[in-house]
């Protein structure tokens, strides 16, 4: 009789620390899911749209391979027909990216931190303006950015 208790007991507790074990990753991402901490430029690679509090219309943002910088990302930002150049990265979870208006000078930068259970999809940070303002009296908004379905 005592071999069936303990077979019992072994398998109950197996149970519930499996099942606890299973909760712990469920409440993070799912396993298909980078961690936070794991992505890479390749995983901004694609279609993005950014939504300003308090701030100017959205914007479409194409991230794509930096073409010199290995770990880094290109690309275009579209703000109502108005266009700008991109390059910046991820680590560890903080974003980093330069807008530029005329390929020469920093126009804005956008710094944020990847959201937790995002997969990679959602940035929030802030976003400072700093073309056609004073040194000291930039603008600064805070944002969303989604990436678009369709886009790994």
């Amino acid at each position: 009789m005592k071999p069936l208790i303990a077979i019992l007991f072994i398998a109950c507790f197996a149970g519930t620390t499996g099942a606890s074990a299973q909760n712990r990753l469920n409440t993070s991402a799912p396993a298909s899911c980078p961690l936070t901490a794991e992505l890479s430029p390749l995983h901004l690679y694609g279609l993005w749209r950014a939504e300003f509090e308090g701030g100017p219309q959205g914007a479409t943002l194409l991230f794509e391979k930096h073409p010199e910088l290995a770990g880094s990302v290109s690309g275009a930002v579209n703000r109502d027909g108005v266009k700008a150049q991109l390059a910046g990265d991820v680590d560890g979870g903080e974003f980093t990216l330069e807008e530029s208006l005329d390929g020469q000078r920093i126009s804005a930068t956008w710094l944020g931190t990847v959201a937790e259970n995002s997969c990679g999809k959602e940035i929030r940070g802030i976003w400072n303006n700093t073309s056609d303002h004073p040194a000291g009296s930039a603008v600064s908004y805070p944002f969303i950015l989604r990436k678009l379905p369709g886009w790994q």
